[in-house]
C-alpha cells in the first residue's frame, strides 16, 4: 500500500513538474521570439524601422532582425513569409504595382503616417516651378539633362520614368543611385548654389536642412498626398498577437519622423536616434503598446 501511495505521489510530482515546465516555457516564449523587419534604405524608413525595432526590443522583449532590401524584395518577403513585417508601404500611388502583385498574400495592419508626398524637387533658388519647365533648352543644359534618382525599382523611380514620357523629357537621363547618394549630390549642389533636380519625397530630412520646393505636376503623374502603411505576413496575428497589436497601433507624424532623421543626419547612429526618440516620447509609445501583454 505504501509503495502504491508513493508511486502515486511520485507520478503526481512528475505531472506537476511537467506542468511547471510547460508554464515556464509559455512565459519565456515571448522573450525567445524573433521578428524580421524588412525595410528599404530610405532615410524615412531607416528612421521608422529603427524606432519600431527599439520598441519591440525594449518594451516587448522581442529580438529583431533587420533586413535591408530594395522595395520589390521587401514586398515579396512579406508575401512569402521570409519577413514578418514592414512599415514602409507608400500608398496608394508609389507602391501601387507592388500592392497589385502581392496584396492578396499580405495583411495591411493600418496607416502609420499620413500626408506623404513624392515628386521632382529642386532648390528654391531655381527659377522654375513646374515639370513642364524642364523642357526649356537652357534649363536642360544647366542640369546636364540629368535627373538624380535613387535605387532602381523604387516606386518613385517608376513614377519618374512615367513623368519623363508624359512631359516629353526624352532628352533627360534618370540617374540610378541610392537615397544617400541622391541626398549627398543635392546637398553639394545646394551648398554651391548650383541647379539640380532630384526625385524627392516627404518626410525627408533634406526638406528640414535645405530650402527646397516640389515642381508642379499638372499631369498628376505623381498623384496627391499619400500614406505609409504597415504590412505584415499572413499568420503574424495568430503567431505573435502582441507584436501584431503593437504594429497595428504604431502611428506617428511627419514631424516625429523628421526628428529622428535629422539626428541621424547629424551623426547619430540610427539605433541611438531611435532610442532617444522612444525615451523622450513615452506617452506616444504607451499608446502604441496599449493592451500588449508586457
Amino acid at each position: 500500500m505504501r509503495t502504491f501511495k508513493s508511486m502515486k505521489l511520485s507520478q503526481l510530482g512528475l505531472i506537476i513538474l511537467l506542468m511547471m515546465v510547460v508554464v515556464i516555457s509559455g512565459c519565456s516564449s515571448k522573450d525567445n521570439s524573433s521578428v524580421k523587419l524588412a525595410y528599404v534604405a530610405w532615410d524615412s524608413e531607416i528612421a521608422s524601422t529603427n524606432v519600431v525595432k527599439e520598441v519591440l526590443e525594449s518594451k516587448l522583449g522581442v529580438t529583431v532582425e533587420m533586413l535591408q532590401v530594395d522595395a520589390g524584395p521587401m514586398w515579396a518577403g512579406i508575401a512569402d513569409g521570409s519577413a514578418d513585417a514592414m512599415v514602409a508601404a507608400w500608398l496608394p500611388g508609389t507602391h501601387a504595382s507592388y500592392l497589385e502583385k502581392y496584396g492578396n498574400d499580405i495583411v495591411d495592419a493600418g496607416v502609420n503616417l499620413d500626408g506623404t508626398k513624392t515628386g521632382l524637387a529642386v532648390p528654391a533658388y531655381m527659377d522654375i516651378n513646374s515639370i513642364e519647365d524642364l523642357k526649356n533648352a537652357e534649363v536642360a543644359a544647366s542640369l546636364d539633362n540629368m535627373i538624380i534618382g535613387i535605387e532602381p525599382g523604387a516606386g518613385i523611380m517608376t513614377a519618374t520614368e512615367a513623368a519623363i514620357e508624359a512631359y516629353g523629357l526624352s532628352d533627360y537621363t534618370l540617374l540610378e543611385s541610392s537615397s544617400a547618394a541622391m541626398a549627398q549630390e543635392l546637398q553639394k549642389a545646394f551648398d554651391n548654389n548650383e541647379p539640380i533636380v532630384v526625385t524627392g519625397w516627404t518626410p525627408h530630412w533634406m526638406f528640414a536642412n535645405m530650402d527646397l520646393k516640389y515642381l508642379d505636376d499638372p499631369r498628376n503623374v505623381y498623384g496627391g498626398a499619400e500614406q505609409i502603411h504597415t504590412m505584415v505576413r499572413k499568420g503574424l496575428k495568430d503567431d505573435m498577437p502582441d507584436v501584431y497589436l503593437f504594429l497595428s497601433q504604431f502611428k506617428w507624424t511627419a514631424e516625429d519622423m523628421a526628428q529622428v532623421m535629422v539626428k541621424i543626419q547629424g551623426g547619430q547612429s540610427p539605433e541611438e536616434a531611435a532610442k532617444d526618440w522612444v525615451d523622450n516620447n513615452e506617452a506616444k509609445v504607451n499608446e502604441w503598446i496599449a493592451g500588449v501583454n508586457l
